[in-house]
């Protein structure tokens, strides 16, 4: 098995090999092939057109659906999404919300149970209205109750094990997850400079999220590196201070990198091999982050986009991922 990823305006050349896509954009639904596709309503700052990031794979891929989940898989690695309103919940009862989430993860473990696909690599989780307060308690903090409990209900370590992720927030829509698993085992990454996030203190809410910094497929080379901020500890940091929340998330996957160096014994991984995507949550400091970004890591692979961070206090979020590209041209 080969994963490549590419960012594209669309898809050039043949289809058969494309294993999914996550389409970003705030205008009109863009055209999709017959491909699973997530599409994600956020407004992307560095170009007028919506923001594709397809994954390709080597060999026979074969397309299915189970439940609410759309997805293509071929050999060694699966890649999917779901979209659930949260209309479709009864609000009288758990928040909706978190109904939706613990929903939609219990649908994709019972999908990888299914297909023998048990390892889990990355999460991407879009949620509408991030930060506000419903039924008493954060959405964010909402979602993470309803993650864990799929976790634990389907006997998925959420201390320490698990897989990359992110979660950012959106105007609106319904809850939209896409999700990249395997046959192959993966080794989580943690960061020194930070608390692993299974194990925040309560002042974050009553479930921590259920990620690691980093998942990496070492047969294969490939890095996920999960969403990055300007967290030192548990706290954040630089306040009100776009440009130094910037070098401070970089300065966090830069750890996340070495971490993984070492597991591989050897300099594999660098800031400016990877391929971003940037979510900014004021469209006014597009120009400064991408400056600060520059002045770091040099001309990289990287999409901006706005959105809500998990965090009120966080102006933006940093993701990555390292994969040896065909598709990318030196």
């Amino acid at each position: 098995m080969r994963l490549y990823v590419e960012h594209a305006d669309d898809i050039q050349g043949p289809l058969d090999n494309v294993l999914g896509e996550i389409c970003f954009s705030s205008g009109p639904e863009p055209l999709i092939h017959q491909r699973p596709c997530l599409i994600v309503s956020m407004k992307r700052l560095d170009a007028q057109k919506p923001a594709r990031e397809i994954w390709r794979c080597s060999g026979e891929i074969e397309q299915g659906q189970y439940g609410d989940i759309r997805y293509r898989k071929c050999e060694g690695v699966l890649f999917g999404f779901i979209s659930l309103p949260e209309t479709r919940f009864d609000a009288q009862g758990k928040p909706a919300l978190q109904q939706a989430a613990e929903s939609a993860y219990r649908q994709i473990f019972e999908l990888l149970e299914r297909l023998e696909y048990p390892c889990l690599y990355r999460f991407w989780n879009y949620i509408a209205d991030i930060n506000q307060i419903s039924s008493g308690i954060e959405r964010y903090q909402q979602f993470n109750i309803g993650r864990q409990d799929a976790f634990v209900a389907h006997g998925h370590d959420v201390l320490g094990n698990a897989p990359a992720a992110c979660a950012l927030g959106v105007k609106e829509g319904p809850l939209c997850i896409a999700f990249i698993a395997g046959t192959a085992p993966s080794f989580n990454i943690e960061n020194p400079r930070q608390i692993s996030a299974c194990r925040y203190p309560q002042q974050y809410g009553p479930r921590s999220p259920t990620f690691s910094r980093a998942s990496l497929l070492r047969s294969e080379g490939v890095l996920f590196v999960s969403g990055t901020a300007s967290i030192v500890g548990h706290e954040t940091l630089h306040h009100n201070d776009v440009v130094m929340q910037a070098r401070e998330s970089m300065a966090n996957i830069k750890a996340v990198l070495d971490q993984a160096n070492l597991k591989l014994q050897r300099n594999a991984f660098d800031l400016s091999s990877l391929v971003y995507r940037v979510y900014i949550r004021n469209p006014s400091d597009f120009l400064f982050v991408r400056e600060e970004l520059t002045r770091i890591a040099g001309k990289i692979d990287v999409v901006y986009l706005q959105a809500d961070i998990c965090r009120s206090d966080l102006l933006l979020e940093i993701e990555a991922v390292h994969v040896l590209n065909p598709c990318k041209k030196s």
